[in-house]
């Protein structure tokens, strides 16, 4: 019998290679957050769903992956949504308790994809100090946050995971863009010396940069013209989706991502090299 469970379980891992991992993904209700967290599930995590205000979307998202075939027959929830501000420190640590207590287990992989940008998309000269704090609130600091907190209490000795969403912004240097562009490039600066500093606990840390991708955030504030100008810089002739994004997440959170350690990866269809 032994020998069967072993072959079992290597089946499991092989099929679902998160398979009974816990992950956290913020800003998980919409967007490039809800892909991830929906593809992380199909791969076996449990998964914590953090938002910021959108209950409806969290909770209807939350209801999805428990009444997925794949987790219908677990008498324990697949997902459950969490409300917090990434920005807050009391809440972070809250946000990490509930994911501890809700699967009794210690916290596998961290997705820090919570984020804002403005849409009125202002020069720098033009930024209001206002909303520069509140980029850099969300962005950094959030970012900051979650990995300290990670840090201390993710799962040690293989399998530790924190993945950061940045942006290729950061290279196309769009205008309008310096709040955004310079919020994420401190994030990506951080996850580098971070990966560093996590030596021996066997918890990588990287970057996923994408491009231009088809969600709320993209669109808001843009013109079709504005749209058509950014589809016509990538070589692939369109925008990026989610589907795009999501799978690479997958991958630098399982096993066969482990050597990849300290990077920021632009997943950005070659529009910005």
């Amino acid at each position: 019998m032994a020998g069967a469970d072993q072959t079992n379980t290597t089946q499991s891992s092989i099929s679902l290679p998160l398979a009974d991992g816990v992950a956290i993904v913020t800003g998980a209700s919409r967007g490039i957050g809800r892909a991830i967290a929906i593809h992380l599930a199909s791969l076996g995590a449990k998964l914590v769903l953090n938002y910021a205000s959108n209950s409806t979307q969290a909770d209807l998202l939350a209801t999805e992956l428990n009444n997925s075939s794949s987790s219908s027959s677990q008498s324990q929830p697949r997902a459950i949504p969490v409300q917090a501000d990434i920005s807050d420190p009391v809440q972070v640590k809250s946000l990490f308790d509930q994911a501890e207590q809700a699967f009794g287990s210690t916290i596998h992989i961290l997705v820090n994809c919570a984020g804002i940008l403005d849409p009125k998309y202002p020069s720098l000269a033009n930024t209001p100090v206002e909303d520069w704090d509140s980029t850099f609130n969300v962005n950094t600091k959030g970012a900051f946050l979650c990995c300290r907190e990670a840090s201390n209490r993710l799962t040690r000795g293989g399998g530790g995971r924190i993945i950061s969403i940045s942006t290729s912004v950061i290279g196309a240097l769009y205008p309008g863009y310096a709040a955004y562009a310079a919020s994420k490039a401190a994030v990506e600066t951080m996850i580098k010396i971070l990966a560093k500093e996590l030596k021996g606990t066997g918890i990588t840390a990287n970057c996923i940069a994408p491009g231009p991708i088809a969600t709320e955030l993209f669109f808001a504030g843009k013109t079709e013209e504005m749209v058509k100008r950014i589809v016509d810089t990538c070589p692939l002739g369109r925008l990026g989706e989610t589907k795009d994004v999501a799978p690479l997440v997958g991958f630098l959170a399982s096993d066969a991502g482990e050597w990849i350690n300290g990077q920021v990866i632009r997943a950005n269809g070659g529009s910005v090299i």
